[in-house]
């Protein structure tokens, strides 16, 4: 019996077919010039607060690009923003870790007119008009959280890279939920795949998911945590936990248009990914020389536009339920 998995995603076999691709948070601290000063490598701008927390740029290019993952994540979750059920009749407050450009969390300000919403991240990169229900506080998740009120619903997405110690994240967020409160987790499972055996092991999309995950271990922070995120809440004590794995093809190669969609808008995502999650990335921690990255980013961006090769990664979305009420 083969141990490959079963095909579950159609490809398209129309090599020649056309598609769009351009459719395609101490607390209370105030932005002092100790957090608004940066730091430059390789031409790219990273934060210094907290130095080494976070090892991705925080530069306009970087924010542009998650300002698209935040899309992509919108098409994967089928244009909602959370699959948690969240009252409406009452004020409710929402806290999201690591909300990068804020864009979640001004989403959220605008759904949910009476929460209360936080954004928590390293950089102060959100922007000054937002949502009058929204605030952003400048500070490193893993360190105590001081008292404060407790929040009944805590978003935390796409931290692949960046979290040194998941559990003790999770027993803060529970600590730190009301009774019945709930929480959703949402990230990738950065290890790549094909299901019909297309794409080999030196496939350059595959080897670019090993040396990064290789890197974010070397550096004690996980680089591919969708995999375990059920078993992380359930360890904690969360009840009701719910899971879904969504597919997302690298590429257009997928015949299901929506799924060609996604695609499309993860490989320009990708993209601009590479130089991002690279270069400070394998300079630091495996001490490559700048062009030896820059040579093997290129091999990636080839090996992206080879539709024969039909890799994919899975996005987990976990949501469950603190006990009390």
């Amino acid at each position: 019996m083969s141990d490959q998995p079963a095909v579950t995603v159609a490809v398209d076999t129309d090599l020649d077919s056309t598609y769009d691709e351009t459719d395609a948070w101490s607390y209370a601290t105030s932005l002092s010039s100790s957090v608004e000063r940066y730091k430059w490598e390789n031409g790219r701008r990273y934060h210094s607060y907290r130095e080494g927390a976070y090892n991705f740029p925080n530069d306009e290019k970087e924010q542009d690009r998650l300002d698209m993952n935040h899309h992509l994540c919108l098409l994967l979750l089928d244009d909602e923003l959370h699959f948690t059920k969240l009252p409406r009749d009452r004020a409710i407050r929402i806290l999201d870790i690591g909300t990068g450009t804020g864009i979640w969390a001004m989403d959220m300000g605008d759904k949910f007119p009476n929460a209360q919403v936080v954004g928590n991240e390293l950089s102060p990169i959100q922007p000054r008009w937002v949502p009058p229900n929204v605030q952003f506080e400048i500070d490193d998740v893993e360190s105590p959280w001081p008292p404060r009120d407790p929040f009944d619903f805590i978003h935390i997405r796409y931290m692949l890279g960046s979290i040194q110690d998941w559990p003790k994240l999770l027993r803060q967020s529970y600590e730190n939920l009301a009774p019945g409160g709930w929480i959703e987790l949402q990230d990738f499972n950065t290890l790549a795949y094909s299901e019909d055996g297309s794409a080999t092991e030196d496939n350059k999309i595959l080897e670019f998911c090993r040396v990064f995950n290789a890197a974010c271990d070397k550096m004690g922070r996980h680089g591919s945590p969708g995999q375990h995120l059920k078993g992380w809440v359930e360890d904690v004590g969360f009840t009701n936990v719910r899971h879904e794995v969504r597919k997302v093809p690298v590429g257009t190669w997928a015949r299901d248009r929506k799924l060609k969609q996604i695609g499309a808008l993860y490989r320009l995502n990708l993209e601009e990914l590479l130089e991002a999650a690279l270069l400070g990335l394998l300079v630091r921690v495996e001490n490559w020389k700048p062009e030896e990255v820059n040579v093997f980013i290129a091999q990636i961006r080839t090996a992206l536009n080879d539709r024969s090769a039909h890799v994919m990664q899975e996005f987990h979305i976990v949501w469950a339920q603190k006990p009390g009420k």
